[in-house]
């Protein structure tokens, strides 16, 4: 039987009469941690196509050079990591979530050593350190601070070694097709065969983040938060946009990219000093340099404001075999002729962790039927309002492989379809501006950075508003042909909404900083927003499970 996309508002024009077609029963976008474990389970169940906007290591997966946090030592438990991840969330938490997220968590780490991942060890047994926010060790790594890279190679060597799933490098999504109320499939686009409709009966997003929004982030060139966007055009409910956790400590070298210096490396004794060599967190936390990450990084923030100077600095020089425990980090900073040993390292904080993202429930189910959604560009609100240290790769195990199991399910439980839907766009041709991307793209950077970044106040947020809603009015309306045009599309999208809900949200609570907030305590609420048809967004406030 065929029918008639509903209309929505596309990125591209296309007609599936004239296009290539791809049906599976499960789709993934997305290669990294969530999306390659959701298409390893997935597969139990039926066929599966994963795709990803460039190579599948390209991924934040991969950079990650913290741990994976689980409750695995013999003075640890799951109450004290649901505990831990709830205290740091500032109680805004979904319960169920966290739940799930601490039970889970020692199983899927079982299952990784299954299947090879070489976790490091002292005396055979696992070697767990600390990180901010944790009570205990609970923290789990694999060749020092590559544990991203090593639990990258694993999942992807198992997904490309599983029956039935198909690998789709260099595959861009574009947007959902929405038939009846319920996803259908993708619009993709591939350098070599163009524009194709990718037809799954259960669909899962795993796009991860959108931290190429600011200037300053340690996120890959890919997350620029086109699977949010799309997931807003189709008519999604997103969660909580405005939650971006910074990080404090990424390496500060002017004109070079932001990489990351792990949290572990002031879990294993690292100060953090300024200008003249002095410790200062103690004045903000008692915990010190493992204060949650929001703290450290208002701390370090304001210090730089203070001294009027562009970093601080991680003194490592009294950490015994640095090299040995950091060797990723050890060699980036020799790359800049930084000794560790003998120099402090240059430090600052930058865009890290999309908390944000598309409404989920513990299983993944967005609210559009046939759309799930996991790790970083979901909300399962398991984070709350702030991300505890090494949660993320676990959250992407944990709901990667929930969200894979229910939606393979849900595909068996799916008729074949006897046709392909009829899918047809076409926009009119727009006569404003030719447009400058680079300069958009530089620009939006820069102005999320100085205006929504690590403090925020009504008035510049209002003026970013203001700005995006301009930029988007002769950039929005074009129809493009080309990567970086999409990106700058879903950029300016992502933005925005983080922006109205950092104005909307007119407290500080977690990463969420606002130097005019009113003085009464935060009321724990969500700020869940959707798409009308006539293109508003309104945004309402939903009570968190936690404030029950």
């Amino acid at each position: 039987m065929t029918s008639m996309i509903d209309t929505l508002r596309f990125l591209t024009d296309f007609d599936s009469h004239r296009m290539g077609h791809i049906v599976t029963d499960v789709l993934v976008i997305g290669g990294g941690v969530a999306g390659a474990r959701a298409a390893i389970e997935a597969a139990r169940f039926g066929s599966v196509i994963l795709v990803t906007k460039g190579r599948i290591d390209e991924s934040a997966t991969r950079y990650a050079q913290g741990g994976i946090a689980a409750a695995m030592g013999r003075d640890d438990s799951v109450e004290a990591h649901f505990d831990d991840t709830v205290r740091v969330g500032c109680d805004m938490n979904d319960r169920d979530s966290v739940r799930a997220l601490v039970t889970d968590g020692p199983r899927r780490i079982d299952e990784l050593i299954e299947w090879g991942l070489a976790f490091d060890r002292t005396n055979g047994d696992l070697a767990l350190g600390r990180e901010g926010g944790h009570a205990v060790n609970r923290i789990v790594h694999a060749d020092g601070d590559r544990t991203g890279r090593a639990l990258a190679d694993t999942l992807t060597r198992r997904a490309r070694s599983t029956e039935g799933i198909r690998v789709f490098e260099h595959c861009f999504m574009l947007d959902f097709l929405i038939a009846h109320g319920a996803c259908v499939g993708v619009v993709t686009f591939h350098p070599k065969y163009g524009h194709q409709l990718v037809w799954a009966k259960q669909t899962i997003l795993a796009t991860g983040g959108c931290g190429q929004l600011w200037r300053e982030t340690t996120n890959p060139a890919v997350a620029t938060g086109d699977g949010v966007a799309a997931a807003y055009r189709a008519g999604a409910a997103l969660r909580n946009m405005e939650m971006m956790q910074f990080h404090p400590t990424t390496l500060y070298v002017a004109g070079s990219g932001r990489a990351l210096i792990s949290e572990a490396v002031r879990g294993a004794g690292a100060h953090l000093v300024d200008q003249i060599g002095e410790r200062f967190m103690t004045a903000y936390h008692p915990a010190g340099e493992l204060a949650p990450r929001d703290i450290v990084s208002r701390a370090i923030h304001l210090r730089l404001e203070e001294t009027r100077t562009p970093c601080v600095y991680l003194d490592v020089r009294h950490l015994e075999r640095f090299d040995e425990r950091f060797p990723n980090i050890a060699g980036l900073c020799r790359d800049f002729e930084i000794d560790p040993m003998r120099d402090r390292i240059p430090v600052r904080p930058s865009a890290h962790y999309s908390i944000g993202g598309v409404v989920v429930d513990i299983d993944g189910r967005s609210t559009i039927e046939g759309l799930f959604a996991c790790g970083e560009a979901a909300s399962s609100g398991v984070h709350g309002a702030n991300r505890i240290a090494s949660n993320s790769l676990l959250e992407g195990l944990v709901f990667g492989a929930r969200a894979g199991a229910c939606a393979g399910e849900r595909a068996t439980q799916t008729p074949n379809r006897a046709g392909v839907h009829r899918a047809a766009n076409r926009r009119p041709d727009s006569s404003r501006t030719e447009l400058d991307l680079p300069d958009i793209r530089n620009s939006l950077r820069s102005l999320m950075w100085r205006n929504v970044g690590i403090v925020r106040t009504a008035d510049r947020l209002r003026e970013t508003v203001e700005i995006l809603d301009f930029w988007a009015h002769y950039t929005l309306d074009k129809t493009l042909d080309h990567t970086r045009g999409w990106e700058t599309q879903n950029e300016l999208t992502a933005a925005r909404m983080v922006a109205a809900g950092a104005l909307e949200r007119d407290e500080s609570i977690g990463v969420h900083y606002r130097s005019d907030a009113r003085e009464q305590g935060p009321m724990r609420y969500d700020l869940v927003l959707e798409r009308n048809e006539d293109g508003t967004v309104p945004q309402r406030r939903e009570r968190t499970q936690c404030d029950a």
